[in-house]
């Protein structure tokens, strides 16, 4: 057995450090107050600041021009539709006159000028993630990034992440294009991307923490994945799901305290979602957690 005393007259085998050095080896709370609130890895910081550059750089653009941008990158279904689905140019025309809406005319006038040319611009299901409808839309999904992304980039790296969003703001324009094929308002935002994350984010983050060899716990983004039937049984999983599937359908449909954005639609949120869980087992750099067993 060990024992933390020594016997009388036996040499001591504890260090003596001076009283000097010893304070100086305690932690310096002058030192830990000026750490960084948020410590956000790069790749997170660096997305954020591009989407808040970006939106603060188009408030210089006059309107004129800051329109034809949105025409160029935002997601236009009825494009796509025309473009890739067989769908004739005046059959949009025709649906967007059946429409009762007082702004039926000028959303027949704007499908006019931007179904003339017959290009489809797949680049659009990219680009349209980096443009946004106003400051609380990008401050909003900011602050998303930043709770979901940051596990995942400390996870997976910055290639991964980078990725993963990509893959997930596609999935939300698809989603959100097959859907309203005949939509001819343009629709922006990095909804579908946060959603990939918080979706990806979902295989993990609930699943208990294991011991590593150095003595502590797992952090949220150290542990490994769940499997889906695993997830399924997860109480914790299944409550943050049905949140955010909740909040999707009141800003989706009920647009409480008459919040409502065109920029924005919950088919993208749940495209983006979608991809994101289907996507994150081939991204992910930990080996699974084998399946519990129910008791």
């Amino acid at each position: 057995m060990r024992s933390s005393g020594t016997s009388p007259g036996a040499p001591s085998l504890v260090r003596r450090v001076p009283p000097c050095k010893a304070f100086s080896m305690m932690p310096n709370p002058a030192r830990s107050s000026r750490e960084p609130i948020l410590n956000l890895p790069s790749v997170v910081a660096w997305s954020i600041g591009v989407l808040v550059g970006i939106h603060a750089l188009r408030s210089f653009l006059s309107e004129e021009t800051d329109f034809r941008l949105l025409l160029d990158y935002a997601v236009i279904p009825a494009r796509w539709a025309v473009a890739y689905g067989g769908v004739e140019v005046q059959e949009v025309l025709n649906a967007l006159r059946r429409a009762s809406s007082p702004e039926s005319s000028s959303l027949v006038a704007l499908g006019r000028f931007v179904l003339q040319d017959g290009e489809g611009r797949p680049w659009t299901a990219l680009t349209y993630a980096f443009l946004h409808g106003s400051w609380s839309h990008v401050l909003i999904n900011g602050i998303w990034l930043a709770a979901f992304g940051t596990p995942i980039a400390r996870r997976c790296g910055t290639g991964r992440f980078l990725a993963l969003a990509a893959v997930s703001a596609v999935g939300g324009a698809v989603l959100y294009a097959f859907m309203n094929s005949l939509q001819i308002i343009p629709m922006i935002g990095a909804s579908a991307a946060v959603s990939g994350m918080m979706a990806a984010a979902s295989w993990f983050m609930f699943a208990p923490a294991e011991w590593l060899p150095e003595g502590r716990p797992t952090l949220a983004h150290e542990r490994r994945r769940e499997g889906l039937l695993d997830i399924v049984r997860n109480r914790q999983v299944l409550i943050f799901l049905g949140v955010w599937f909740a909040a999707n359908y009141l800003f989706g449909f009920v647009q409480p305290f008459g919040v409502a954005d065109a920029s924005i639609a919950w088919e993208a949120h749940v495209g983006g979602f979608l991809v994101g869980l289907a996507f994150f087992p081939l991204l992910d750099p930990l080996p699974p957690r084998r399946s519990r067993l129910p008791a």
